[in-house]
């Protein structure tokens, strides 16, 4: 590497004089003179400045370090910058350097050790043990894959207090999931649907965040809370869609397993009015198979206040299966299995209905893609009065989305999410197609 005149120059002279044991030399005004030395003097020198507290000066030459052609060499720059920022409480600018190195070189066992702890004490556990069971699809020393072991067991102990936030534009095809049918047949001929009640297309603005905090008792035992919402507004208020879920409860470790309690209460609102509100009593499960998958199991119970029609008043009650499996630090597969029963006050709003999907997360470079498939079929108990026959319904939906954290600034990065539905129903009323495109900005890391 060679330095030319200034800082850089100033600092390579240092180094010379360093690695050769002589004075440094003296630099006078219209000096032309220049010295020659690695990037890994210049990695060296700045771990002494960091040891001896010049952080500015070693952040200015770890910084340097991390745009140099040598990719070894610039991802652990990259890995002591973080660190350091990291000791200066600077998280999040931590966590996106953490996040490049890992982009290029997804077997860097250290820096995925790291984001996964800093990821916990933000709040999100899930992304945490993922970004574990990814280390451990790789080929790790007898040593290390222990320590990471450990590690997945023994996160509980941290504190962490989370918050996470996506928004952006999202055109839709059917921001209603109306049908595009103009009629509903009934066993009295053929009704003519209000325009309300068809399928209206819109670009809304769409809002969706997390927050969320851990109070360990001990170390196996703990309390959580959690607040969450997501909202779609549109310039027509008759079709805001507003949903805000807050709940707690207990969490206890035994051994690698995760068993947590929570009670919940689920407010939704549209049209800028009550639409419904439901109390809910959870009881979920979370266990790992192997080194690199984990299932997880919730089973919940509902009670349902429909504010626009009593009649579909009820409680439910719902079990919910997801595997995940990391096939690589780069990959990893998701499957999952839902079954529901909702008995609600009129037996022609009860169902029964069942869900699969198949999901998977590739990293590519500095881009994540995201694909997913979901189906699934819902039956009601019986019709109504003035329908042929009962509600029968088959539903699909695929998903295929990006991070683009190439284009990351502030710690934010472009996402962009297609999603495309289809119910199939013998109730025209239910049957709709829905093309709905996000565009937003949401975590880098």
């Amino acid at each position: 590497m060679r330095l030319g005149f200034g800082w850089k120059t100033v600092l390579g002279l240092i180094v010379a004089a360093v690695s050769h044991g002589t004075p440094a030399l003296a630099i006078t005004p219209g000096s032309t003179r220049t010295v020659r030395a690695t990037g890994f003097d210049l990695l060296r020198l700045a771990d002494r400045m960091a040891a001896q507290g010049d952080n500015a000066q070693s952040e200015r030459i770890y910084t340097l370090l991390a745009n140099d052609p040598d990719p070894d060499l610039r991802n652990e720059a990259r890995f002591r910058l973080a660190k350091l920022r990291l000791s200066a409480g600077e998280t999040q600018a931590a966590a996106l350097l953490l996040r490049e190195i890992l982009d290029e070189k997804p077997s860097a066992a250290a820096a995925r050790l790291q984001l996964a702890q800093i990821l916990y004490g933000m709040g999100d556990e899930d992304a945490a043990l993922r970004e574990l069971r990814a280390l451990r699809s790789a080929s790790l020393p007898p040593g290390v894959a222990q320590f990471v072991d450990r590690m997945s067991a023994t996160l509980q102990a941290n504190k962490p207090l989370g918050f996470q936030l996506e928004f952006g534009l999202a055109p839709d095809s059917n921001i209603n999931r109306a049908t595009r049918s103009d009629t509903l047949g009934t066993v009295l001929g053929d009704f003519t649907l209000d325009e309300d009640a068809k399928a209206r297309s819109g670009v809304g603005a769409m809002v969706r965040g997390l927050a969320q905090a851990r109070f360990p008792l001990s170390d196996s035992i703990g309390l959580s809370a959690r607040a969450s919402g997501e909202a779609n507004i549109y310039r027509d208020n008759d079709f805001n869609d507003i949903t805000l879920d807050l709940s707690a409860g207990p969490q206890l470790r035994l051994g690698r397993t995760r068993l947590t309690a929570e009670a919940g209460v689920t407010g939704q609102w549209y049209g800028m009015e009550a639409y419904q509100r439901a109390w809910r009593l959870s009881l979920g499960g979370t266990q790992p198979i192997g080194s690199r998958s984990q299932l997880r199991v919730d089973a919940t119970a509902r009670w349902v206040d429909n504010k626009f029609n009593n009649l579909q008043d009820g409680h439910g009650r719902s079990v919910r299966a997801r595997l995940e499996r990391a096939l690589s630090p780069r990959l990893l597969v998701a499957g999952s299995l839902g079954l529901d029963r909702f008995k609600a006050e009129d037996d022609a709003y009860s169902t029964r209905s069942w869900t699969a999907g198949l999901s998977a997360y590739r990293d590519i470079g500095r881009i994540t893609v995201n694909a997913g498939v979901d189906f699934g079929r819902l039956r009601s108990d019986e019709q109504l009065a003035l329908l042929p026959e009962s509600r029968k319904d088959r539903w699909a939906r695929f998903q295929l989305g990006a991070v683009f954290r190439n284009l990351t600034v502030a710690g934010f990065a472009p996402v962009v999410r297609l999603v495309v539905e289809r119910n199939q129903s013998t109730v025209e009323y239910y049957d709709y197609k829905r093309t709905r495109t996000e565009f937003g900005i949401s975590r880098a890391f």
